[in-house]
């Protein structure tokens, strides 16, 4: 029979492959580094091969076959805490540690009236919350550091299965006393007039904006710049830099903040806006947990974009 790795050797070799040093490595792991260092290098004899290069460098380097194992060690401790999350979904549903993404165009204009939603409907539920943009969000929710996200689709989610929530439209931020601010509502046909201000590369609200009024991609100049916050954005319209667009979420959740900035509904045939969804790993043993959580949020969500 040959020798299978225990789930801890799995574990050190992951961590290390994350952080990239034995001392962060064993850090995360909560053991020593000489534990960590001899739990490999057993793994090695065990497996009869080299996972990792021995040359004297600081970073650690894995072989081709270590990537690979790297790999294969993802998706056997992905099973294991599958079969794990299985009995306890079945014991005590919506209970226990829940690690929650979130991305940051969302984040902070919800979870503030959430989490006391949250805390009443599921008092056992303990939430670990993560923020980031989609891209990395979803990468560690496929290495399975992250249970459920909350995104905007559309969504390069790989296999993850997605539950839209709610619908989340855009407005056009002018800054006060701007032309186009004497309308009730502001055509999309004339912002490609003005100098439009987006987030930078890597905030999925950037190219959602674009799709839902059916503008152009912009291509950015050497002399342009980028938000890296919905609350820098503000700024920069408030200071009379351009115009942008806003989703209502954001605004009703006090992203202006006093900022001398006025909104206006938009005007197209069809309501410019964003769709907010949950995201789990496809044939997550909790899936039926985070369908039960969806109502919770979904109403959080509606009644702050009604405020």
């Amino acid at each position: 029979m040959i020798p299978l790795p225990s789930p801890q050797q799995l574990r050190y070799l992951l961590a290390l492959a994350d952080h990239g040093h034995f001392g962060r490595a064993a850090t995360a792991c909560a053991v020593t580094q000489s534990t960590l260092s001899a739990g490999i290098i057993a793994l090695e004899r065990q497996m009869g091969a080299a996972l990792l290069e021995r040359g004297g460098a600081k970073r650690p380097i894995f072989t081709p076959l270590g990537l690979e194992v790297v790999a294969r060690a993802r998706t056997a401790l992905a099973a294991l805490e599958a079969v794990a999350e299985t009995v306890a979904a079945a014991r005590d549903p919506l209970a226990g540690p829940l690690r929650f993404g979130v991305i940051p165009t969302v984040g902070p204009f919800l979870l503030p009236r959430l989490m006391p939603v949250l805390r009443e409907s599921f008092p056992r539920l303990r939430l670990w919350l993560r923020e980031d943009v989609t891209e990395r969000l979803v990468a560690q929710l496929q290495a399975g550091r992250l249970d459920l996200l909350l995104i905007a689709l559309p969504c390069a989610c790989g296999e993850a299965e997605t539950l839209p929530i709610a619908t989340d439209p855009f407005l056009a931020a002018l800054p006060r006393g701007h032309h186009l601010a004497e309308r009730e509502r502001v055509p999309v046909g004339a912002l490609p007039a003005e100098p439009l201000l987006l987030l930078e590369d890597g905030h999925c609200l950037r190219e959602h904006a674009l799709d839902a009024c059916g503008l152009p991609r912009l291509a950015p100049g050497p002399d342009s710049f980028a938000a890296t916050s919905l609350h820098t954005l503000v700024q920069m319209v408030a200071g009379g830099l351009g115009v942008t667009l806003l989703p209502r979420l954001a605004v009703e959740g006090g992203v202006l903040n006093g900022a001398a900035v006025e909104v206006r509904p938009l005007e197209a045939e069809t309501a410019p806006a964003r769709t907010l969804a949950l995201a789990w790993r496809a044939r997550s043993p909790r899936a039926a947990e985070f369908r039960g959580l969806a109502p919770a949020i979904a109403a959080t969500m509606q009644a702050r974009l009604t405020a």
